[in-house]
């Protein structure tokens, strides 16, 4: 089996080239690389001709049309058996992409998704942000940790199918709005088989400040309203559930003012789930600064999901 690993850029050379960096450590030798320049104003051209004798890489540079309509681009002059979709911004394990060769083939996949870890040389709020992304204490913990593989929905971040699932089905739809997402659903719709492999894991190394963090979370829960412009049913009440905490944190205040016992036991609540938040990352990154910034990261990520879910619902009504 030959993969071709797809990776849409913009604006991101040196991002580029840690990625690309780390497919030259791979394990597993038959792949080639597709790098597309989408629309770049800082073009990673240099990158690629860095590349070019130690991989078999190739780049195309097209005007700007968002990550999905790129990552289609990439798959039409693709020669693999099997599409590796990675963002810029990750860092592959070694042997990645020969637990990925192994787990297509054992597990006889069409299609397939993984999750997203730190690295221990990334800096402390990204460890934090990666913490409120995939922790079970945040809705985020269901990426990546599901117990059931054939339930998960891939992300753009990391995930892949053969050639003959975009040959049958065709590419991404949207170009940067829960296009993974839409294209996981239409894909088992399809009768493919796909599944989460769990130890197919990136490094996923998120450039965010705590202001970029919050609007990306945000544009996060938008984005499941427009998923379910293309498949209906795509919002669930797990979905809901950044909007309930919302609420249910909002309410918090109010109760003291109107109802004091029901204030205090949802204050109990909310002091046990931001313990809970700040040990379980203060012994899993081994660091009480972490800890302390994953709790922050974590209510921004509730908060910022539970707000956007609803604001596009409504912001949908009112355009009819």
């Amino acid at each position: 089996m030959k993969f071709s690993v797809i990776i849409p850029v913009y604006n991101r050379p040196e991002e580029l080239r840690e990625l690309v960096l780390s497919l030259t450590e791979q394990t597993f030798a038959d792949f080639e690389v597709i790098v597309i320049e989408d629309g770049s104003t800082q073009d990673s051209k240099n990158v690629v001709n860095d590349f070019d004798v130690k991989l078999c890489i190739h780049y195309l540079s097209q005007s700007n049309t968002g990550q999905g309509f790129a990552r289609n681009n990439g798959m039409k002059i693709a020669s693999g058996d099997f599409f590796v979709i990675l963002d810029s911004d990750v860092i592959l394990p070694s042997d990645y992409l020969e637990k990925l060769s192994n787990a297509i083939q054992d597990r006889g996949l069409d299609a397939f998704g993984g999750p997203d870890a730190a690295k221990d040389d990334f800096s402390e709020l990204q460890k934090a942000m990666d913490f409120a992304m995939t922790s079970i204490w945040t809705t985020g913990g269901i990426r990546g940790k599901i117990k059931d593989p054939s339930k998960y929905q891939a992300r753009g971040f990391n995930m892949g199918v053969s050639r003959r699932v975009f040959e049958t089905i065709g590419g991404f739809l949207d170009p940067n709005r829960g296009e993974d997402i839409e294209w996981s659903i239409r894909i088992k719709k399809a009768g493919f088989r796909l599944e989460l492999i769990q130890e197919a894991y990136v490094y996923h190394k998120r450039k965010n400040t705590l202001l970029s963090f919050v609007r990306q979370a945000f544009s996060f829960g938008r984005n499941r309203v427009n998923v379910s412009r293309f498949q209906p049913g795509a919002i669930a009440i797990v979905h809901w559930l950044p909007t309930a905490f919302l609420l249910f944190s909002l309410s918090i205040p109010l109760l003291y003012l109107v109802y004091k016992p029901l204030f205090h036991l949802n204050l109990y609540m909310f002091l046990i789930w931001s313990v809970g938040v700040i040990l379980s990352s203060t012994f899993h990154n081994r660091s009480v600064k972490v800890g302390l910034l994953s709790y922050v990261t974590s209510i921004l990520q509730l908060w910022s999901y539970g707000l956007g879910l609803p604001y596009e619902l409504l912001n949908k009504s009112v355009k009819g």
